[in-house]
């Protein structure tokens, strides 16, 4: 794994502590990284939709939780697989965190649980002010402010 010193960016940077913590996450290593399986896809040109493969669980095993700018997604069987005497085991069936950073505007609008997968969806919804705005630019003369001596 490489790893990367950010103290460079830390002097130079001001009002980015979240960005400089979603980057050393990222840089962290996961032991399980990789389950569940997911898929983010836009769907429009503000709409995204995050998929999960959750084959096993169900709806009460499964939690969906979104706070500031946080989604966390978790699982945890309820089922006692013990008993089982398996000769292969592929689906896993074991407890499970996922975090997704989210941006200042986005928003979850809605989990479906549909054929072993959790769609959630969601919506990046951009205030006026925050929009970029088109600046008309005049001809002539401009006029210069000046500042009165005290």
């Amino acid at each position: 794994m490489h790893t990367f010193d950010l103290t460079p960016l830390h002097r130079s940077s001001i009002g980015f502590d979240r960005f400089n913590r979603m980057f050393e996450a990222a840089m962290r290593a996961q032991d399980d990284a990789s389950f569940p399986p997911y898929n983010i896809e836009k769907s429009g040109e503000d709409r995204y939709r995050i998929s999960m493969a959750v084959a096993g669980y169900s709806q009460d095993e499964l939690d969906v939780t979104a706070k500031e700018n946080s989604l966390v997604v978790s699982g945890k069987s309820e089922t006692d697989d013990r008993e089982a005497t398996f000769l292969h085991r592929g689906i896993a069936r074991r407890s499970f965190v996922r975090r997704f950073e989210l941006a200042d505007t986005v928003k979850v609008t809605g989990a479906n649980l549909e054929n072993g997968l959790l769609h959630i969806d969601l919506v990046n919804e951009i205030p006026a002010a925050k929009k970029p705005r088109r600046i008309e630019i005049g001809s002539g003369k401009a006029e210069r402010i000046e500042a009165k001596a005290a």
